[in-house]
């Protein structure tokens, strides 16, 4: 297409190339941290961020810099014995008058405020002065920045590293960076949702003993729900606790009419010991004798602690921290590893009820704290 412009119309300006914003990663962990999240990074917007970032590692002469979309992917080729990949996601859900960031009290008590100071802008922060600073690492080190975490899971820049460049994510252990107060949270809950159907016979609400109210007939499914105790499962040193729960229920097509289906849709939360196909027989023999639709799957990911390299890193958190690992019981990211065959555990900065939140904020503590174990663990 031409670039003239149309008789009696002024020519456009020439596109300018958008700033990429300088990051200094051998600065305060809080201004990196703040200076992250100023950078518009709503999900589908991660360019300018990615942009900063790759620009920022690339600047580093001891890393291998790889880039797959807004997907960034950092490494040490020291001919290590182990590999350990630290993971950390670069977007955020929209955000809610809450940017730019700001900072409250001081000491102890200090707090960054605004989107992404807590999922998960901190703990890139830490992610990216460690690939700064830890030169030599003992084990080799994967750094992953990726993209479109906070919605569909089909467009998450993970997934898609790992269907598309496998060897660039994998490893012998993983840390998601995802927030966790500063705690480990091993690998994660895997989960199952179907949709229960109900049968029943329209007719007239005036005739009603012509019909079959599918609704009424939901009742011994809810009664299954509620008799329903859900199991606590030791995987690898750490108990996770299961969870079967209706999340949803529909049926009627009119005020007038008896109902001839109901549909309450079911969802299953399983201990990463359990398969999905695993987790869907237990669904189905809870079930039995009613039609079951899956319309959502994701398996789990075990924490893998018994693995030499993750049960260092556990022992390095509690030296410092003095908390054990506890059981992660949402899915996260952790998962992706664990189809890769890599155990995996969560573990970063800010409270993560706090996630999402108009109020979003993260203890300045925890930031350093966070950087403080694994520099801990990397350079032991």
């Amino acid at each position: 297409m031409s670039n003239e412009p149309a008789p009696g119309h002024a020519a456009a300006p020439p596109v300018q190339p958008v700033p990429v914003a300088s990051l200094d990663l051998t600065g305060d962990l809080v201004v990196l941290t703040r200076a992250l999240c100023d950078i518009p990074s709503v999900s589908g917007d991660e360019r300018a961020i990615a942009d900063a970032v790759e620009r920022a590692l690339r600047g580093l002469d001891h890393l291998e810099v790889l880039r797959d979309g807004d997907a960034v992917v950092a490494r040490t080729s020291l001919g290590r014995a182990e590999r350990v990949v630290v993971a950390g996601h670069l977007d955020t859900v929209p955000v809610a008058g809450n940017l730019p960031t700001w900072e409250s009290a001081d000491g102890d008590s200090a707090e960054v405020w605004g989107r992404g100071t807590v999922d998960m802008k901190a703990g890139v922060a830490v992610q990216l002065a460690l690939a700064a600073t830890v030169v030599a690492p003992t084990r080799d080190v994967t750094w992953v920045f990726y993209d479109h975490e906070e919605v569909a899971a089909d467009l998450n820049g993970l997934g898609r590293l790992v269907r598309t460049h496998p060897d660039w994510v994998g490893g012998d252990f993983a840390v998601l960076c995802e927030p966790t107060s500063g705690a480990i949270e091993g690998g994660c809950n895997g989960t199952l949702r179907v949709e229960v159907r109900v049968a029943g016979r329209a007719a007239h609400s005036a005739r009603a003993w012509r019909g079959v109210n599918a609704i009424h007939g939901a009742a011994e499914v809810l009664a299954r729900l509620a008799a329903y105790r859900p199991r606590e499962v030791e995987v690898d040193g750490l108990v996770y606790r299961e969870g079967l729960n209706a999340v949803g229920i529909r049926g009627g097509i009119a005020g007038n009419v008896i109902p001839d289906e109901c549909v309450v849709t079911v969802n299953y939360r399983f201990a990463p010991a359990a398969t999905v196909e695993q987790a869907l027989e237990h669904v189905q023999e809870i079930f039995s004798g009613y039609d079951l639709t899956v319309t959502d799957a994701a398996g789990g990911a075990r924490p893998g602690l018994d693995h030499p390299v993750a049960a260092d890193f556990a022992a390095a958190v509690e030296r410092l921290t003095g908390v054990r690992p506890t059981a992660k019981y949402g899915w996260t990211d952790v998962a992706r590893f664990s189809e890769l065959g890599v155990p995996a555990v969560n573990f970063g900065p800010g409270d993560p009820s706090l996630a999402h939140a108009d109020d979003e904020r993260c203890p300045v503590d925890q930031v350093y704290a966070c950087y403080a174990g694994l520099s801990a663990w990397l350079t032991s």
